[in-house]
């Protein structure tokens, strides 16, 4: 009988050394007579891509920001001269202070309707034809090849094993791993991955009852410290014995694992669930900056209702056998070292993941239901290195991949951050001009007009995370310089891939007091 968390293990200690692998073929590549290690995917970038990914997505939105100007200064403006000022006394400024003509705002809002519509069918498509797919060269994970695999196969029940890596994470591991406990659907394995640490994290594990896995010589962080783990897991598991990956600063809430299991249960297509996010207490202003931020995320992500932008790190399951041919085809068809599930150069790891997985045709859901709560940046020091990590690490993984109908999504969202930096940046300089060269305030009813409505959309999205998060929305001006800021941490990371610069980044490790100390990290 497998130990369970109602009735866990006695706590044990494992050492387990980095070892591969086992190379495994799917049913229709033998059949083929196909060698595993010869099948890719079509698309893979050149080494040019990876560097320069970011100068890309910036030349392309300074591109569509030109033309847009273009048209709008092209247009006529109904024969009025513009206003005139001057800025410090020698330099001569021009604004015009009429609304632009219908033919220009109707041509704005087509322009982005027809954009918006295009990527949202393109994606679909793109969806559809990996549902669809029978093709195991380029889509071996995709559901009707799945189905046809395990076509009158009983797996067993859906099992969960929790792998939570932690470093010296010995003040937020209790909470976690309550959480696990207090699951409607509880786990049958937990096993804390403690890599390098140099407090009371084993103890703390053993404490709680669950397995402990110490790493050995890993220098390659969370990716490292997995890959030891799952080398060893992996093979052992059943289609069914789904593996969750969680981080030892999050909670779940109670019901979480028993709708993924449930999903799980009901679609034996499904490779891999994902949660959503919220953003933990405290912090201060920061703190609430960050948790309306993740409230507008979760509201998004419901809104496509349950279709996964990232496997989120902070939890999510996967299939044995989604994770078994990630790391078959690693280095050939995906980038990394074959064997490795997860990609250990890659700073974003669950982004690269999830890349990896829909390149291969998995089929993967984000349920509403399964939320967790994470931690939020207590500092700007701290905030700045987790976010450069962040948009450092998803340009990287665009570039490593490349342009395929895969990624087709996330170059439009990287797109998206692109132009909005020069669009942001762009009204702050204007409004400056202006306040510096002409006499006094100028007040543009359409353009207010737009604000109340942009102030709506802000309020509106963060409603249900209460009065705080309402009245921080409303003020308007924190969330617009928190946005400046992460405009400046995006170009940071675009500067820093063109250069050729080793990222780094603060591990934030919590006392047991509730504070926090900011550590030196390098990747």
């Amino acid at each position: 009988m497998p130990p369970t968390a109602a009735n866990p293990p006695a706590a044990t200690t494992t050492t387990l050394e980095r070892a591969p692998i086992p190379t495994q073929r799917s049913a229709q590549v033998e059949e083929l007579g196909l060698d595993p290690g010869t099948v890719r995917v079509a698309g893979r970038s050149s080494g040019w891509l990876q560097r320069a990914v970011g100068v890309v997505v910036l030349l392309i939105a300074a591109g569509g920001a030109a033309l847009l100007w273009y048209a709008v200064t092209s247009s006529d403006a109904g024969g009025r001269p513009p206003e005139r000022g001057t800025l410090l006394g020698i330099w001569d400024v021009f604004y015009d202070t009429q609304l632009p003509s219908p033919r220009v705002m109707l041509a704005a809002v087509a322009v982005a309707v027809l954009l918006a519509a295009g990527v949202a069918l393109l994606e679909q498509r793109i969806a559809n034809r990996s549902r669809r797919s029978s093709d195991v060269l380029t889509d071996p994970l995709a559901p009707k090849i799945v189905m046809a695999r395990t076509r009158g196969v009983y797996a067993g029940p859906v099992t969960v094993t929790v792998l939570i890596p932690a470093h010296n994470e010995q003040a937020s591991l209790p909470a976690t791993l309550a959480s696990l406990l207090a699951q409607s659907h509880r786990p049958e394995r937990v096993i804390v991955v403690a890599d390098n640490c140099t407090d009371a994290t084993v103890d703390v594990a053993r404490a709680a009852g669950v397995e402990v896995v110490e790493t050995v010589g890993n220098t390659r962080k969370k990716a490292g410290a997995l890959n030891q783990v799952l080398a060893g897991l992996l093979p052992g598991q059943g289609d069914n014995d789904v593996v969750m990956v969680m981080d030892a600063d999050t909670t779940l809430d109670a019901g979480f694992l028993a709708v993924a299991v449930a999903r799980m249960t009901s679609d034996r297509a499904l490779m891999a669930v994902g949660g959503l996010f919220y953003g933990e207490e405290g912090a201060g202003l920061l703190g609430q900056l960050q948790r309306n931020e993740y409230l507008r995320y979760g509201r998004e992500m419901r809104r496509c209702r349950g279709r996964v932008l990232v496997l989120t790190g902070t939890a999510s399951l996967f299939r044995p056998a989604a994770l078994r041919e990630v790391a078959r085809l690693r280095g050939t068809a995906l980038p990394g070292t074959r064997g490795d599930v997860y990609d250990t150069t890659a700073l974003t790891e669950d982004n690269e993941l999830t890349l990896a997985l829909k390149s291969l045709g998995a089929l993967m859901v984000s349920p509403e239901q399964c939320t967790v709560v994470t931690e939020v940046m207590p500092t700007w020091r701290a905030l700045w290195a987790q976010r450069l990590r962040w948009q450092r690490g998803a340009l990287e993984n665009l570039g490593a991949y490349g342009t395929t109908p895969t990624t087709l999504r996330y170059w439009a969202q990287q797109l998206g951050i692109g132009y909005g930096v020069i669009a942001l940046y762009s009204y702050l300089l204007l409004i400056a001009l202006m306040l510096l060269s002409a006499d006094g305030w100028v007040w543009f009813p359409f353009w207010m007009g737009l604000g109340v409505v942009f102030l709506a959309e802000r309020v509106v999205t963060v409603w249900s995370g209460g009065w705080r998060a309402r009245l921080l929305a409303v003020t308007l001006l924190p969330e617009l310089c928190f946005d400046a800021f992460l405009d400046l941490v995006y170009v940071k990371g675009v500067l820093d891939i063109s250069l050729g610069r080793t990222a780094t980044w603060k591990h934030v490790v919590h006392t047991p007091t509730g504070a926090r100390l900011e550590v030196g990290d390098a990747a």
